[in-house]
């Protein structure tokens, strides 16, 4: 990676957005436009902007559109600037469907996880509901569909993570609901011939959210850092938008399913202990690592994608440095501590 230091928003989204030559490739072999579907989200601007830039550098003329309810008022602005589309609308509207804009590629980013305890309803609704809405209106397109590792359930830290063929244990009403999710999203894919694939996410990471930064913030502050989910993966979010856009290439019915993940094995203890020696200070922890955790196991995607470019030792360099200058956070953790599937 060409950077040592971050200096502000504008150099991290930049980063964040820059297509690798295996992106830039996949693109370049794609037909038509791109939707994406709940691309005010954390990772659908940068993921928006990356299919622009990858699009471009493969000499390809194609539209890239984001779709979202966009509460915040200054997005639209930031994605035209990038040269991204927008189209305003509630995707749990079914009349709102009709004026969505046609495209052969779609990536299928919506959900609900923060908030769903006492929100289970609303949890349902969106991560099972909304993608029959969406396989309806785009049966016609190749859609790539975000999910989830929790799917999986906790695995032992001793087997490398779970595999895409493993069985599925998902606890709690936001895992069950993304299994929904898969489960509606396949129905439709063999219903339809609807080429599809299902992206199973486990931890994106950037200097804003994340985490890393979790685990970052409540070290410099002083808080415990919890060991009940002892161990962990995660991946440069970078990474993972390129993956995910290549992930288009490979759609099929039935489905095609692909763990996107870090390949390392990290220990929450030894991250915080990382953080704590560059903030020169100390580190408290609280409850007893578990022999399990939320683990996958993404060697499948990098056959097919290309290894992470960034390493997590370069994200806690990064996040340690952006951390103590101040940087910008969404304010959103990721409680990645949670055992019991409430979020």
């Amino acid at each position: 990676m060409r950077t040592t230091h971050i200096s502000d928003v504008e150099e991290l989204e930049d980063l964040l957005s820059l297509p690798t030559p295996e992106t830039v490739a996949a693109l370049g072999k794609l037909e038509g436009d791109i939707v994406i579907l709940g691309v005010g989200g954390k990772m659908g601007p940068t993921l928006a902007r990356m299919a622009k830039r990858a699009s471009d550098l493969a000499g390809i003329s194609r539209r890239v559109i984001g779709i979202s309810r966009f509460t915040s008022a200054s997005l639209p602005a930031q994605l035209h600037s990038w040269g991204v589309e927008t189209h305003s609308c509630d995707l749990l509207d079914r009349t709102a469907y009709v004026d969505l804009p046609e495209a052969p590629n779609v990536v299928f980013m919506a959900g609900m996880k923060f908030g769903s305890t006492n929100q289970e309803a609303r949890t349902w609704a969106m991560n099972t509901f909304m993608p029959g809405l969406v396989s309806e209106r785009y049966r016609d397109s190749r859609i790539a569909a975000f999910s989830t590792g929790n799917i999986y359930g906790l695995s032992s830290i001793n087997l490398g993570g779970s595999l895409e063929t493993d069985e599925l244990n998902p606890v709690g009403d936001y895992a069950m609901s993304c299994l929904g999710r898969e489960r509606i999203f396949e129905y439709f894919s063999r219903t339809y011939d609807i080429p599809l694939s299902i992206v199973r996410l486990n931890y994106a990471t950037e200097l804003r959210y994340g985490v890393l930064l979790d685990i970052a913030e409540r070290v410099l502050a002083g808080r415990p850092v919890s060991l009940h989910m002892g161990h962990l993966n995660t991946i440069w979010q970078a990474d993972a938008t390129a993956m995910s856009l290549q992930s288009l290439l490979y759609a099929s019915s039935p489905p095609f399913i692909i763990n996107i993940a870090g390949p390392e094995l990290m220990s929450v203890q030894r991250i915080a202990r990382n953080f704590a020696e560059r903030f020169n200070t100390d580190v408290r922890f609280e409850g007893v690592e578990s022999g399990d955790a939320i683990l996958s196991n993404a060697q499948k995607s990098f056959e097919l994608f290309g290894y992470p470019t960034v390493s997590v030792n370069q994200m806690i360099a990064w996040i340690a440095d952006w951390t103590t200058h101040g940087g910008e956070k969404l304010g959103k953790p990721t409680h990645f501590e949670v055992r019991s599937g409430n979020f």
